[in-house]
């Protein structure tokens, strides 16, 4: 999957690092405390509680579970989208067995909860405040007026700022998508964002982050195995809509407005709406495989 919009920057980051996080160094005993008097000669020795027994060690994860999964969507991208019975039992067979289950799975997304939460609080900002208003709370007062993906891509390093890890990659690789799909929603005044537009760029963030995580753990060779470069997009396509179907679904059946939501409930949101839509995913790809 390709990036269509470049990010531009912004001209500052807001602070990252929480002023609580310890520093690692040790305690002493506290100032007036005294130190523990000697033991007197010949005293018995106190006795010492047995150790706490081992904490029991994770098994670590089967190098070989990304296998039948991604077996199933090489052979849906080797068909040029025509096999969709693997695809199905790709997607199914992804969430249920290799994530561990829906809500393993929706832990698996990491940062990309921070930056669908992140996105939400701006958004809804947005709705109650005006642009301005909500631009100027980041520093970015600048871009008011300006067209939406430029600000979009203003706020790029505020809530997807960029990392080294895989994770922080499709966290913005799913960002950068979502802007290059603003035109095509018909989300193109952020001055008039309504509450459905709101949902709808969830909606999209959601889909790409979730279609990005898919592409790194199962989908290494979704873009070289089919014949021609119109059957790559044609998998391409098709896996997208059908993430987007199972996103759309758990957003429809939580009946939430977004736009209604605190700032401290956006992220349980968030993350719950990541786990209802691999649940939706997983019985979406057992129907496609049965059919």
């Amino acid at each position: 999957m390709g990036t269509s919009t470049p990010f531009g920057g912004s001209p500052g980051r807001s602070p990252l690092i929480p002023s609580w996080l310890p520093d690692g160094t040790g305690a002493g005993l506290a100032p007036g405390v005294p130190s523990p008097a000697p033991m007197p000669p010949g005293a018995p020795a106190p006795a010492v509680p047995p150790a706490p027994p081992p904490r029991p060690v994770p098994k670590p994860g089967d190098a070989d579970r990304f296998r039948v999964p991604r077996s199933n969507l090489t052979r849906f991208a080797s068909s040029g989208g025509a096999d969709r019975r693997s695809m199905g039992r790709a997607v199914s067979g992804y969430v249920s067995g290799t994530a561990g289950g829906a809500r393993q799975a929706a832990q698996r997304m990491g940062p990309s909860r921070g930056v669908g939460a992140g996105l939400i609080n701006f958004l809804n900002a947005v709705h109650v405040d005006g642009a301005r208003a909500a631009l100027r709370t980041l520093n970015l007062e600048s871009l008011a007026g300006r067209p939406i993906e430029e600000i979009f891509s203003g706020l790029a390093d505020y809530i997807c700022p960029e990392g080294g890890t895989i994770d922080e990659g499709i966290a913005r690789e799913a960002f950068a998508e979502t802007i290059a799909d603003l035109a095509d929603a018909g989300i193109t005044d952020i001055d008039q964002l309504t509450a459905g537009q709101i949902e709808t760029v969830f909606e999209l963030y959601a889909t790409h982050a979730i279609e990005a995580r898919l592409y790194n753990d199962i989908g290494n060779k979704l873009v070289t195995v089919p014949a021609s470069s119109q059957a790559a997009e044609r998998v391409q396509t098709q896996l997208r809509e059908f993430i987007q179907r199972g996103v759309s679904d758990a957003l429809h059946a939580s009946a939430v407005r977004i736009q209604a939501l605190r700032h401290s409930q956006v992220m349980t949101f968030v993350t719950d709406m990541y786990q209802a839509a691999f649940e939706v995913l997983r019985a979406l790809g057992d129907a496609e495989a049965e059919a």
